[in-house]
């Protein structure tokens, strides 16, 4: 799964922005889409929610195709057999969660300067998660990456590298000659009343400037 990852859209899901019925249906929706990588990031409900929906997810996931990325809690990965979790700064650090989770596991970081994105991939990250590259609404606690500061933490790296942050079909042009592998995105797909359409739109914009090809 590692090496056949497709990071130019990834999608995040998002409860309070979605316009479809369910978590399991926008997540369907994205895929079908064109969406490689589906995160689930869940702050308020239960554990026992999460790994409900996270169980669920995994399934839509293996079917069509999709890797599927848990969002800090490596608890609710390993219970559900996901492909591996995102990190953030605050969260277990990332060679904690290699040795917990094992070398078949997808694990991603976030990162904001050059220093951090060179000491994720150190401990063993497989991606990165560099932003806010815009301001955004779905995170409060963001730190702005300019376009020079994207460029040089992905010249820094080796790993692939995901933009994220307030990146819509208007913005991907921040993207053109930074060197990332793709964007992360949130309202720009579920929030949309056609989220399949959507993420085919986005997929299509991303690889414009990404200099790849559907």
């Amino acid at each position: 799964m590692k090496n056949k990852i497709d990071y130019s859209l990834y999608v995040i899901t998002d409860r309070q922005l979605m316009t479809s019925e369910s978590i399991e249906q926008s997540i369907e929706d994205a895929i079908l889409g064109g969406a490689g990588i589906i995160q689930i990031r869940e702050k308020n409900i239960t554990s026992k929610e999460f790994y409900l929906t996270a169980k669920n997810a995994k399934a839509i996931c293996s079917r069509l195709g999709a890797a599927l990325i848990i969002n800090d809690r490596i608890d609710i990965a390993l219970a559900c057999d996901a492909d591996g979790v995102h990190l953030g700064q605050k969260d277990i650090p990332v060679d904690t969660a290699r040795r917990i989770m094992g070398k078949n596991a997808i694990i991603g970081a976030s990162a904001a300067t050059v220093k951090e994105a060179v000491q994720a991939q150190r401990l063993g990250a497989d991606y990165l998660g560099v932003g806010a590259i815009f301001t955004t609404e779905t995170k409060k606690d963001t730190r702005s990456v300019s376009k020079e500061l994207l460029k040089d933490i992905c010249s820094a790296v080796s790993i692939p590298v995901v933009a994220i942050g307030g990146i819509n079909k208007e913005r991907a042009y921040i993207l053109e000659g930074s060197g990332v592998k793709g964007a992360a995105v949130v309202s720009a797909v579920v929030a949309q009343n056609d989220i399949k359409a959507a993420a085919k739109e986005m997929k299509a914009e991303i690889l414009k400037y990404i200099g790849e090809s559907l």
